[in-house]
Parts: structure tokens; C-alpha cells; sequence
């Protein structure tokens, strides 16, 4: 075909998410892609822009195409890595050997398996699947990939004879449904490992062998009368079916690499705070009011002194005009935590909030109007420039020094938090733009 039949052809392919096959008159495969919409990504290649010197080259044997639809972003970013290795494209020649690109490994040698982004195939015990072109899109699917399975993301050691796991606190990401809670033994070893079966099942592109074990699982569970299970596996059923929706890559921003040790971060904090018992969440609170409009607010959670993505939140101001950081505060402040409470929810040890004494005075009113004051989180706030933290017990400030690692870890927090609510600012402020145009 010539450039304006391989153009036509593109214009009618579908817009969702699949994998594109590149081929030469031979009929060979010459190059394997993931595509968001197919219409588009295949269509840019024979646009009018400019392309770098491998896709000329590419273009210049290319006398056909083929492609497959998949349901999500994920699925085709899995299969294609799959085609790749099985394929070995021309131009995909870096993923032939996989050496130096990463893999997923799921730890079968654990009692509770992780599910961990790898660069070297070191353990006989572990399964790998890739490798993977693309370690950002890798890290990205298992994000989305946990609010399904929901396997553990922490690295700590679990082992199934540990008594003294009955007595732990299972973290953040139990509390939000993103893992079953290994680690506080609030899942059998079991029920969790069938867990990372599935998962096993789906990274091998077996989604529809997956969906019709499951079926059989919820009717089964249901004939025993144990609805609690049959709940499970349809919310799986429905969450794989939808994942359409939810399994875009680029969902949202993803959060900074830490500067520092977390654990030696935390650890500080918890000492220059005076929090004697165990100091495991922060979340930090920010406000983004760059003008009369879009006013918003963000909360970002941080376990373990590092950032949890799927506890970030973001809220449009709703009830403030004008430019009032202060009602704004207070807005974000009633609704993230009064929604925590209603729900039992957890609530973070320490409340961050970007400002000064009069943000820190406006978290204290907030917490006693919803009663949290003695159950509630240790309040501090943290201004940009000055970088004076200020608590309720000592409104003056801590006098950290600036290099101490507490102060750099709640600098860190802050900054995030500031991020994702301009993040979001901005995202409203196009949405804006784009509908005066439409007018």
C-alpha cells in the first residue's frame, strides 16, 4: 500500500486501546506498538509531522498494518510486550535478549507474594513476566493493577506463623481497598495467594479464562450462602470488565521520588512531634487559587514516609468566592475528614497544611468542630520561605534546623500536596478554556 491507502486504512480503525502490528511487503512483522486510541497513534505515523530518523526508517518498508482491540490501556500494554518477545520485531530489537529492561516478578517464594517491578531474573522461586519496553507504564499498570487484586506493596517480611501479626495495624492501603492485609493478618495465606494467582492469570493474558473461574467461584460461593464472598468475586468480575475506564497509564500525576530516607524521616518527625506510638501516616492539605475561578484543594497520604498514590484527593472549592485561602482551608478541611469519620475510616497521626499560623488555626477549628481533637491527628503547618513548622503546642515553631531530615520530609509533603493541586487547577482551567472556544 502506498502512504495515502495506509492513511485511509487508519482512519478506520477504532478509537480504543489495542496493539498495532507494522509489516513489510513480505508480510513480516517489522514493529509491534501499544496505542491508547488506535486511530490515533496509527494514524499519526502517516500524518504530516515530523518524525525522528527510526520511524523514517520504519515508514520506508512499511506496506501494511495490522492490529488488536483490547478492553484497556493495561491489556495492551501487556500484550504487546508479550508479541514482542515472541515475535522479535526488527525495530523492537532492544526487547530480543530483555537485558537491562525490567520484568514483573511475582515472589511465589513468599509466604504473601509480591508483585515488584525487577531488572535481573535472580530468584528460582519467583515468576517473571517481559520484559518490558517501558518501566514507567510497568509501574503504572501495577498501580492500577492493585485496586483489582489487591496484593501488597509493601517489602516487609510476612510470615504465615507470625502470631504477633494479629496485633499489628494493617496500612493505608487496606484501609482504601487497594490489599487484602497480609502483613495484619487479615487474609489467609490461602485466599491470598489465590489472589496473586489471578493476577498471574491476567499478566499472562488469560483475562477470559480469569472471569469465567471467577464466575464459577461467586456461584459456588452463593450456593453455600456465604454472600460476603460472592460480593468479592463479582466486585472483580465488575472491576476487570470495567477496567476500560480505569486503565489509562497516565491516570493522573504521579508522586515525586523522595530525597531523603523515608524511615530516618519519619522516625525524626516522630521525635521532634513528641508522637510516642507508632507514626506511620501523613497526609498534607493545600490549596490551589491562582484567580477568581477553579478554585481547589488537594490531600496527598504518604505511608511510611513515602507517597500513596491511591490516597491523594482532590476537591473543587465549592462554597468560597473570591480569594480566601482561609474559608478555602477549611472547605477542603471539613470534607476530607469529616467524610473520614463518618465512614470509620482511618485518620492520618500528623495533618499537614501549607501555611501558617492562620491555616494552623483554621485545621484546629475544623477538628474541634468535628470532635477530633483528642482522637484526631497531630496538626502542623509548614509556610514556603520562611519553612517554620508550627504546631498547636508550639505556635512559634519547632526550630528545626534545615538540614534536619523531619523538616525536609514534611518540605517534601508540602510540596506534593502543592503540585497535585495545581495539577488539578490546571486541568480545570483547560476544561474551562476549551468550552469558551466551543461557544
Amino acid at each position: 500500500m502506498n502512504r495515502d491507502e495506509l492513511k485511509a486504512k487508519a482512519a478506520e480503525l477504532p478509537r480504543h486501546p489495542g496493539v498495532y502490528i507494522m509489516k513489510c511487503p513480505d508480510d513480516n512483522a517489522i514493529y509491534v506498538g501499544k496505542a491508547k486510541s488506535l486511530r490515533a497513534r496509527v494514524g499519526s505515523y502517516f500524518g504530516r509531522a515530523a518524525h525522528d530518523d527510526k520511524t523514517v526508517a520504519l515508514l520506508a518498508e512499511v506496506d501494511d498494518f495490522d492490529y488488536i482491540e483490547t478492553e484497556s490501556e493495561v491489556e495492551a500494554f501487556i500484550l504487546e510486550n508479550r508479541m514482542i518477545k515472541d515475535i522479535q520485531p526488527k525495530y523492537n530489537i532492544n526487547l530480543k535478549s530483555g537485558t537491562g529492561y525490567p520484568c514483573l516478578e511475582i515472589t511465589w517464594g513468599e509466604d504473601y507474594p509480591q508483585a515488584v517491578v525487577a531488572r535481573e531474573r535472580s530468584s528460582k522461586k519467583s515468576k517473571y513476566y517481559g520484559p518490558f519496553i517501558d518501566s514507567q507504564g510497568l509501574r503504572g499498570a501495577l498501580r492500577i493493577l492493585q485496586r483489582i487484586f489487591r496484593f501488597r506493596s509493601c517489602t516487609r517480611e510476612i510470615r504465615d506463623a507470625d502470631p504477633k501479626r494479629r496485633f499489628s495495624r494493617p496500612c493505608l492501603n487496606y484501609h482504601i481497598g487497594r490489599c487484602t492485609g497480609p502483613c495484619a493478618a487479615r487474609v489467609s495465606k490461602r485466599d491470598y495467594r489465590d489472589q496473586m494467582k489471578r493476577l498471574s492469570l491476567f499478566v499472562s493474558g488469560k483475562t477470559g479464562d480469569l472471569i469465567a473461574s471467577l464466575e464459577e467461584r461467586m456461584a459456588a460461593a452463593s450456593a453455600r450462602l456465604d454472600y460476603e464472598k460472592a460480593a468479592e468475586c463479582r466486585d472483580e468480575i465488575e472491576a476487570l470488565r470495567s477496567l476500560q475506564k480505569k486503565g489509562d497509564l497516565s491516570d493522573g500525576i504521579e508522586p515525586a521520588a523522595p530525597i531523603i530516607d523515608p524511615e530516618q524521616g519519619v522516625r525524626k518527625l516522630a521525635e521532634a512531634l513528641g508522637i510516642e506510638s507508632e507514626l506511620r501516616m501523613i497526609e498534607g492539605v493545600d490549596i490551589a487559587n491562582l484567580g477568581p475561578e477553579d478554585k481547589v484543594g488537594s490531600v496527598v497520604t504518604f505511608t511510611d514516609g513515602t507517597p500513596e498514590r491511591g490516597g491523594y484527593r482532590r476537591f473543587r472549592i465549592k462554597t468560597v468566592s473570591g480569594a480566601d485561602d482561609y474559608a478555602s482551608m477549611r472547605e477542603v478541611l471539613t470534607r476530607r475528614y469529616g467524610r473520614l469519620k463518618r465512614e470509620g475510616a482511618a485518620m492520618p497521626d500528623v495533618l499537614l497544611v501549607d501555611g501558617g499560623a492562620g491555616q494552623l488555626s483554621v485545621a484546629r477549628e475544623v477538628m474541634e468542630s468535628l470532635e477530633l481533637s483528642e482522637d484526631g491527628p497531630v496538626i502542623a503547618a509548614l509556610a514556603k520561605k520562611e519553612e517554620v513548622v508550627r504546631t498547636l503546642e508550639h505556635p512559634e515553631g519547632l526550630g528545626l534546623s534545615r538540614r534536619s531530615t523531619a523538616l525536609r520530609l514534611l518540605q517534601f509533603i508540602r510540596d506534593e500536596a502543592h503540585r497535585f493541586a495545581q495539577h488539578y487547577h490546571h486541568i480545570l482551567r483547560r476544561k474551562r478554556v476549551l468550552q469558551e472556544d466551543d461557544r
